[in-house]
């Protein structure tokens, strides 16, 4: 008879220690097994070379006999049931695998905008975004942080153009920065000796913020090295909002702005607007007026006296350029609504004005219908340096469609509606959204043009969908007092809200 020859082994990559604590396993699983396994250890610990409690006492004596008392020649069996330990880490390794591999799918979906691709379910990223999977960037509930700090109601919040940082102003006269995607707390800046109604970041690069007071100043602050860089004093009462108004399209300073970028040039003695990428900011009062400063020089360069009682709110918007392609009357009159910097007030008056933001800042229009006072004024939701757009003739009614949402105007009323504007051709209300049940204190228009955001006294957080003309995600309960403001930056997934209960809360958009 053919005698079979044994099948090969197979190659196990493990070390020495690795090996022995195997075995030693082994050994220990079958003497607890009892005394019908007992012949079977003793062969395998024989033939694997395991120390048993013989060989162990024998180890000892030659060891000491030979001067080496820490010297073993044979591994010996470790302090408790090894195989067993070693087999119920597996599953629970692997439990953890599949939720570290959750984790990064999640965090790739939450985090697609970055690469600018669709994320799939995977973790992986398709940059070829399929149809239907675009993000639509809505807040969602819950709050992915509540930073508290504040002692007193949070009057405003704003987000930094670049960094992952928000800032917010309170009636305890405090202005404290933050970092949105930790929810840590980062800096308080303290200058101000009354309430602090407005915050807001300088154009570009952030460089700057600018505050607004009860206490008849405005406060420029250096955001890296958090101190205050100039005051202006000029309003007789109450302020109550300021904002970096938008350079006109071609301004030299912008140009000048990445020549400094590139040679680190020291600045000046004051605020140079190629850094704060603005030479003005406007204000407005309690005093019935605004009124535009200049940056530089720390004056106030021009004071508009349209309204007849508290001017609230301001919204900025900057310009947008049409290049190339042939048009119409109506796409003329668009793009020359669309090529300006605007600036809109409102306030107790219930008339909302808009403004050329440069030259002669003459009037574009007035808005008239709500029944209240407006508290929120808001402009599509970007970045309010000069943009570049285009009308080609093959692509002339989406050219028209992104102008008209450039020129869309949202605002909040006591009234307890929110309006949607057009300042085009004269300016006209398109629709009205009554879904509060309270006063609007605070309005966006989103980013892509299609949905708008408010909050109220009723504390919730509502998304309207402007197509639909339909509110289509409430959050109530957003804050569990009266929600006071809100801020989103244009590109980033990150929404805020400040409320009466002195928290500010970080909103993920799905």
């Amino acid at each position: 008879d053919d005698v079979k020859e044994p099948p090969p082994t197979q190659t196990m990559v493990l070390t020495e220690r690795q090996r022995s604590d195997l075995h030693a396993g082994i050994y220990e699983y079958l003497l607890s097994r009892g005394s019908d396994y007992a012949v079977a250890a003793e062969a395998f610990a024989a033939a694997s070379g395991v120390a048993t409690e013989d060989t162990k006492d024998d180890d000892k004596n030659n060891n000491i006999e030979n001067g080496d008392d820490k010297k073993k020649t044979r591994r010996s069996i470790g302090g408790g049931p090894i195989l067993e330990k070693k087999w119920t880490a597996v599953p629970r390794l692997q439990r953890r695998v599949l939720e570290l591999e959750r984790q990064v799918a999640t965090n790739a979906r939450l985090h697609a905008h970055r690469t600018g691709g669709a994320a799939d379910g995977d973790g992986s990223t398709n940059n070829t975004m399929m149809p239907g999977r675009e993000r639509r960037m809505l807040p969602r509930p819950p709050a992915m942080h509540t930073l508290q700090s504040h002692s007193a109601v949070v009057t405003s919040v704003t987000l930094h153009p670049v960094y992952t940082m928000a800032a917010s102003a309170s009636e305890d006269g405090k202005i404290i920065l933050w970092d949105h995607e930790s929810g840590e707390y980062l800096r308080t800046l303290r200058g101000h000796t009354n309430v602090v109604t407005s915050v807001d970041f300088s154009l570009g690069q952030g460089k700057f913020l600018a505050s607004s007071s009860t206490d008849l100043s405005i406060k420029i602050w250096d955001v890296k090295e958090f101190t205050c860089v100039r005051t202006l004093r000029g309003h007789d009462h109450t302020i109550s909002c300021v904002k970096f108004v938008p350079p006109p399209i071609g301004a030299l300073f912008l140009e000048k702005q990445q020549q400094k970028t590139n040679t680190n040039e020291a600045t000046g003695g004051g605020i140079e607007p190629s850094e704060a990428g603005s030479k003005f900011i406007v204000t407005a009062s309690r005093d019935a007026t605004v009124k535009f400063w200049d940056l530089e020089t720390g004056f106030c360069d021009h004071t508009i006296s349209d309204h007849s009682d508290w001017v609230r709110c301001i919204a900025v918007r900057g310009a947008k350029s049409t290049i190339g392609g042939s048009k119409g009357k109506e796409q003329e009159e668009q793009a020359s609504s669309s090529s300006l910097a605007l600036v809109a007030t409102s306030g107790n008056d219930r008339t909302i004005y808009v403004y050329d933001a440069n030259d002669k800042r003459t009037k574009v229009c007035e808005l008239r219908g709500h029944d209240h006072v407006v508290e929120a004024l808001s402009f599509l939701c970007s970045s309010r340096l000069p943009q570049k757009g285009s009308a080609a003739p093959s692509k002339s009614s989406a050219a028209a469609s992104a102008n008209s949402t450039w020129d869309y105007l949202a605002s909040g009323s006591r009234d307890r509606t929110v309006r949607l504007w057009t300042v085009a051709n004269g300016g006209s209300c398109l629709m009205t959204f009554r879904a509060h049940e309270n006063w609007v204190r605070g309005v966006l228009v989103h980013p892509s043009g299609n949905h708008i955001i408010s909050c109220g006294d009723d504390r919730s957080i509502r998304v309207y969908d402007i197509k639909s003309n339909r509110c289509m995600r409430t959050m109530e309960d957003a804050h569990p007092h009266f929600v006071t403001s809100l801020s989103m930056h244009p590109t980033l997934p990150i929404m805020v809200s400040g409320g009466v209960d002195h928290t500010v809360k970080c909103w993920q958009l799905d």
